[in-house]
């Protein structure tokens, strides 16, 4: 197998029914798993031409694979993107993706509705066509975690709760004051989903409603996702699956001024 090192994963989410009417539902969405989950359209120093043009031969391969292997509901295609601009298949889930409300974000469409409609038997919906993205969204899967000790689990009770809101702010959760952690399942409490006009309007709606979210009793990702969300390489949009890593290495090893 090949290895390749700094590379960026884009998952393709898709709804299909078994006649092999395959529709791709979204643009594609890098993402750090337990990092900041985003739909992107321009990235890195390629321009956009040479993004779309990429983003439409993985698209076209995803639907490729799901038609062939007859797939039916909503799935996820990843691929790797490696340095010299190549895509490889990485793996699909049979599932609709956590990160799905990014897709709704940007696109209009209600995704979970649309796979119970393929459950009942229905035709889709929507062709490819009727499918176009608007602006950028960004997600913040919240854990109760402690990032700055390795992700270790949070469980407890959460004192007082007090979400965001204002427009461009999604927040799914299950949590309220008083709620109570276990240490059993999942630590995911919610799902902060932001959308604006332009990248540099999701970021700034993001750092706002991680602000307004207060979340106390328990710690939580959300001061790691905020020093995400501030950091150089995120803002200009150099990043990859090792951005996580060298991101923590720096806050731990900050470089030393000089007297």
């Amino acid at each position: 197998q090949k290895m390749f090192d700094n590379v960026k994963r884009e998952f393709i989410q898709e709804n299909g029914i078994s006649n092999g009417d395959t529709t791709k539902r979204s643009q594609v969405f890098r993402e750090y798993q337990l990092s900041v989950k985003k739909e992107d359209r321009a990235k890195g120093t390629w321009t956009l031409q040479q993004y779309e043009g990429k983003y439409r031969s993985a698209m076209y391969a995803a639907v490729k694979a799901a038609k062939a292997a007859n797939y039916t509901s909503a799935g996820t295609i990843e691929f790797l993107l490696n340095n010299d601009n190549n895509f490889y298949f990485m793996e699909m889930n049979t599932r609709i993706q956590v990160e799905h409300p990014v897709t709704e974000a940007v696109t209009g469409v209600d995704l979970i509705k649309e796979q119970i409609r393929i459950a009942a038997g229905e035709h889709l919906k929507l062709r490819q066509k009727d499918i176009a993205v608007r602006g950028h969204a960004i997600e913040c899967r919240i854990n109760a975690e402690d990032p700055f000790n390795n992700f270790s689990p949070s469980p407890g009770c959460v004192d007082l709760f007090v979400p965001a809101g204002g427009p461009g702010v999604r927040l799914d959760t299950h949590v309220y004051s008083g709620y109570s952690i276990p240490p059993y399942y999942d630590s995911l409490l919610g799902k902060l989903i932001v959308h604006g006009n332009t990248r540099e309007e999701a970021i700034a709606c993001c750092r706002r409603a991680i602000d307004e979210i207060i979340v106390n009793g328990v710690k939580t990702t959300l001061p790691f996702q905020k020093l995400v969300l501030n950091h150089k390489s995120f803002v200009e949009g150099k990043y990859d699956t090792g951005f996580v890593e060298r991101m923590m290495k720096e806050r731990a090893n900050p470089p030393q001024k000089e007297e």
